[in-house]
């Protein structure tokens, strides 16, 4: 079955009739964030993911979007080890918030709180935080995890924005990484960059724009971002063959 959301098998609405003896169960367990080689970033998680990872833009068009850089091959999320634990420091929020996911209406003006069902720490049997109380209502537990989602959601809304205006004023340009893995030539492509002569070409009152809202200090945050890639693809060489 392919995955929802890269991450989740069965996102299904979260209510009180079907889930009110449900129980979450989470810990240091990032299994299901194993085969993916990057996740979407928030603009309000630039400063400190750039401190150890590597931030690019996917997609295409408008629909392009900041990510950070998980692993140097497809499929293969080089943060996870094998028992689950995450390497590193900074967990991107798109990872934080799971099992817990927005679904959107198709007019887009309503928003529901969904949990994939598929998750190993949904259970019915009292293990961790429950989602009800004896009386149907939201605990403080779900109520958390439906704040934290709810300012996700409105960061989401605002990168889209930051990206598109990056779009908008042709910034990015298709960027590729070259780098040696197990001993062989390998590269890491499908990703763009912004152009820095293009950033600094702009005309003094689009620099002052971008300077007002934060978002030249979100593109420099980026550029210097990229050169965590080399670090982390010499880590990776250094590792001993499974």
């Amino acid at each position: 079955m392919a995955k929802q959301l890269m991450i989740y098998e069965r996102a299904v609405p979260i209510s009180a009739e079907t889930h009110r003896d449900w129980s979450v169960k989470t810990g240091n367990n990032f299994s299901f964030a194993k085969d993916i080689n990057s996740v979407p970033l928030l603009a309000a998680e630039f400063a400190t993911a750039a401190l150890e990872h590597t931030i690019i833009f996917a997609g295409e068009g408008e629909a392009v979007f900041p990510s950070v850089i998980l692993g140097m091959q497809g499929n293969n999320n080089d943060h996870v080890n094998d028992d689950g634990t995450w390497k590193g420091t900074y967990v991107p929020a798109f990872l934080r918030r799971y099992p817990f996911v927005f679904s959107k209406s198709e007019d887009g003006d309503t928003f529901t709180l969904c949990i994939d069902e598929e998750f190993e720490g949904f259970n019915n049997e009292g293990k961790g935080e429950r989602l009800f109380d004896a009386d149907g209502g939201r605990t403080q537990y779900l109520e958390t995890m439906l704040k934290f989602i709810q300012e996700y959601q409105n960061q989401f809304t605002r990168t889209q924005m930051f990206a598109k205006k990056l779009h908008d004023l042709d910034l990015l340009e298709p960027a590729q990484a070259e780098f040696q893995l197990a001993g062989k030539q390998s590269s890491l492509a499908g990703f763009q960059t912004i152009n820095r002569e293009k950033l600094k070409a702009l005309t003094g009152k689009k620099l002052k724009e971008l300077a007002a809202t934060d978002e030249l200090e979100l593109c420099y945050l980026h550029l210097q971002s990229l050169n965590n890639l080399t670090p982390m693809a010499r880590r990776l060489a250094e590792q001993p063959a499974a």
